[in-house]
């Protein structure tokens, strides 16, 4: 039988498809996802965000990839939060401005709602965080992966406060949320919303005269060299958010999915490690540098915002705020 020019053994053709799909396979270009945060790169979240970064990579076979942009690179915590709306941002820590995008949370942002570390942790971590979380993605498009622990916010001066009284006539850096307008208002401050980025040179300049924040945040970003005080009132136990962009999240496979929650909890435990050990030593830092640390009775500070508090739990969620308060007992 004569075979024609174009024949070629069947077990010819299987190698060559093979060779080629090993070859399309090996040429693929990872997925490259951005992460953004507000921090500079000694701090807490940044280091958190590189391991959280790491272990996508390793999870994933290298084939999505996470570039960390600290420091306000991609834009500030809204700015933030619109790009994982649209998809222009992957993934960003973000922390009380979620309140702007999902009422609830303001109830997380009232001063004095937490006791302690411990009543945050059994909120964030327990079923009520979740169903948060979850409603969150329904309104939004955001998916709260994680919440990560920050220490408890403090308040930096410029002048000697002990009492609310202290405070008339002070300007203070808060973040755009109304329970920190409202709170600081009603301990008799003078509050100013702003972007964190823009706090150093404003108080270098006096357009204001305090900020709050916790102590590794205010150290990382050296406000301390502008502040003569660090007051301790630990008015606020906060966290950040480890976010996600909707559409990204579904545009990767349903492994890649996976891989980047399991990263996300392993770099939640990471970064819950590190920050607290990290923020003894930024408070060494600040006193070793000048500050005086200011020991307060909290209990004037609490009395002042209470009905603050009341007013804005029948506004952004009384279930919630009862639900938080029935975890002290």
């Amino acid at each position: 039988m004569k075979i024609g020019k174009s024949f070629i053994p069947i077990s010819v053709v299987a190698l060559m498809l093979a060779a080629c799909n090993q070859s399309s396979s090996a040429e693929k270009e990872p997925t490259l996802l951005r992460l953004g945060h507000i921090q500079s790169e000694s701090n807490a979240w940044h280091k958190g965000s590189l391991r959280f970064a790491e272990l996508v990579n390793e999870k994933t076979e290298g084939s999505v990839k996470v570039e960390v942009y600290p420091s306000s690179t991609l834009g500030a915590d809204r700015d933030l939060v619109e790009g994982m709306q649209i998809g222009s941002v992957d993934f960003a820590l973000v922390a009380g401005v979620m309140s702007n995008f999902h009422e609830p949370y303001s109830i997380l942002e009232l001063p004095y709602l937490f006791e302690d570390l411990d009543h945050l942790e059994e909120f964030v971590y327990g079923e009520d965080g979740k169903r948060l979380q979850n409603e969150t993605l329904e309104e939004t498009g955001v998916r709260g992966l994680e919440f990560w622990l920050r220490g408890p916010r403090e308040l930096t001066t410029n002048k000697l406060v002990e009492s609310p009284e202290d405070l008339r006539g002070t300007k203070i850096r808060v973040p755009n949320i109304e329970a920190s307008v409202e709170g600081w208002k009603a301990m008799g401050a003078s509050p100013t919303p702003m972007n964190f980025g823009e706090v150093y040179s404003s108080l270098q300049t006096g357009v204001i005269d305090a900020q709050e924040n916790p102590i590794e945040f205010t150290a990382s970003a050296r406000i301390h060299e502008v502040q003569d005080y660090l007051v301790m009132t630990d008015h606020v136990f906060g966290y950040v958010q480890l976010l996600m962009s909707e559409k990204t999240f579904e545009d990767l496979t349903e492994s890649e999915r996976g891989a980047v929650l399991e990263a996300a909890e392993e770099a939640r435990m990471y970064q819950n490690e590190i920050v607290f050990s990290e923020e003894e030593a930024a408070l060494q830092l600040m006193v070793d540098e000048g500050v005086e640390v200011i020991e307060v009775d909290q209990e004037p500070f609490r009395d002042a915002v209470q009905d603050v508090n009341e007013r804005l739990a029948d506004k952004y969620g009384r279930d919630l705020y009862d639900t938080i308060q029935s975890m002290r007992e």
